[in-house]
């Protein structure tokens, strides 16, 4: 009797031992398959524009990498923050990742009066970098400055007399303009309008006398003859723009205005996820396709690995919170 009670115990705990690596073996394979559903990408700006343009770019790519779908959802407004908060709420298991301009929403942290709701330092991991899009600074083509050097030395010449246009209170263009004034000395004046359109428009006509823009829009202001180029906001010259001088080069030291784009997801995401997805990113970055595409958008594609971009992240967070009180910029 004994002897058929151990049998049975024995024979039970042999079964609970299969289940159990049954099951385990099952988690793993749940586990290797990701995704189990589509990716969805949230881009925080609206259908349309190059951040629109750059996911759907890369998301195609990525799916073809893995044999999985990237589907693309718009959540634009708070310079970023509508977005971010509609992922924070979400499971961090990799199937929603976030496309992150990290100058808009690290300045927009800085200069918000209340700390936003979320962290995004804290809050969310890169899976990695894609690109960088640089801003361009042109001048009305009535401007008697056809250089970096000309236009420092005309701003010097009359501190306070001229203005630059941005496309509102805290924004990138807005802390390019500060930065100009930091790095070389001059005295300019700041008037923000509501949004690029209007901004774009008043400085055609002449009423402002520089503005840093997105590559994609001073190409098409140049084509109408009202402006001039004079350099670019990048560490090396932009395909679109081969003629255009980077600040460095037009003699300007210590002009750095980074503008990074990447993808990001939950903190507590599955590091497999992730590395995943940094995978099939890295691979899409590799077309020739893409990266043409991605250029003739202003941008400089550039992978970035998930443990760089965590890195980058954090240092862009600190530079550009340097810069706003430096500025004293606050947004109401």
């Amino acid at each position: 009797m004994i002897c058929f009670l151990q049998n049975s115990l024995r024979s039970a705990q042999l079964s609970v031992a299969l289940v159990g690596a049954l099951l385990g073996g099952l988690g793993t394979l749940a586990h290797a398959e990701f995704p189990e559903r589509a990716v969805t990408i949230v881009v925080p700006y609206p259908v349309g524009g190059a951040t629109d343009t750059l996911s759907r770019l890369a998301g195609t790519k990525m799916g073809e990498v893995m044999g999985a779908s990237f589907v693309v959802e718009n959540r634009s407004g708070g310079s970023g923050m509508i977005g971010l908060n509609a992922v924070a709420h979400l499971p961090a298991d990799g199937h929603t990742m976030v496309l992150g301009s990290v100058a808009d929403i690290a300045i927009f942290t800085a200069a918000s009066p209340t700390a936003p709701a979320v962290n995004f330092v804290k809050d969310f991991s890169a899976v990695g970098g894609i690109a960088a899009a640089p801003h361009i600074l042109v001048v009305p083509s009535t401007l008697a400055a056809q250089s970096m050097e000309q236009l420092i030395a005309l701003l010097k010449k009359a501190p306070g007399k001229h203005n630059f246009a941005s496309i509102g209170v805290g924004t990138l263009s807005h802390l390019e303009g500060n930065l100009l004034m930091q790095t070389t000395g001059v005295d300019i004046v700041h008037v923000p309008y509501r949004g690029g359109a209007q901004a774009l428009q008043e400085l055609s006509m002449g009423n402002s006398s520089l503005m840093f823009l997105s590559g994609p829009n001073a190409i098409l202001l140049l084509s109408s003859g009202k402006v001039r180029i004079l350099a670019a906001a990048a560490n090396q010259r932009l395909a679109m723009l081969p003629t255009v001088p980077t600040f460095t080069e037009s003699g300007i030291k210590g002009f750095n205005a980074p503008n990074r784009f990447g993808f990001f997801v939950l903190k507590g995401t599955p590091l497999s996820a992730i590395e995943k997805l940094s995978s099939a990113l890295a691979q899409a970055l590799e077309s020739t396709d893409l990266r043409s595409r991605l250029e003739n958008q202003g941008m400089i594609p550039q992978y970035v690995n998930a443990s760089d971009y965590n890195r980058e992240t954090a240092e862009d967070f600190q530079f550009f919170n340097d810069i706003v009180k430096k500025s004293k910029i606050r947004l109401e």
